[in-house]
């Protein structure tokens, strides 16, 4: 998956807020929803899941080809009834849908100004 700036695809970055005891039960849970759901689904482009070495917050990154494929993924039953085992092991979660602004790449020293 590479990340472009400008396009007209949809990026959904998702937090969830947990105590360390959970935080593999909420992973195992998420990282099923995607392997066996998720990228199934019309539009999605790519994901990926990010843990903080604190184990206490987990983040992922969902690139959709439109933002009403990522609304429909979340409306399917199996994403509902998964969607609410995963809010009940955590003490929050919030999905939020961006555009992306800006895109940069590693530069080389002598190209700095």
């Amino acid at each position: 998956m590479q990340i472009t700036a400008h396009t007209d695809g949809q990026t959904v970055i998702s937090t969830f807020e947990m105590t360390p005891g959970t935080c593999t039960d909420v992973l195992d849970a998420l990282s099923d929803a995607y392997d066996k759901v998720i990228r199934f689904q019309p539009g999605f482009l790519g994901g990926a899941i990010h843990v903080n070495d604190a184990q206490t917050r987990i983040s992922t990154y969902s690139r959709w080809q439109a933002r009403a494929d990522f609304q429909a993924m979340l409306r399917t039953p199996q994403m509902r009834e998964r969607n609410r085992e995963i809010a009940r092991l955590c003490a929050r979660f919030e999905p939020v849908l961006y555009d992306v602004a800006a895109v940069f790449s590693p530069g080389k020293p002598d190209e700095a100004p």
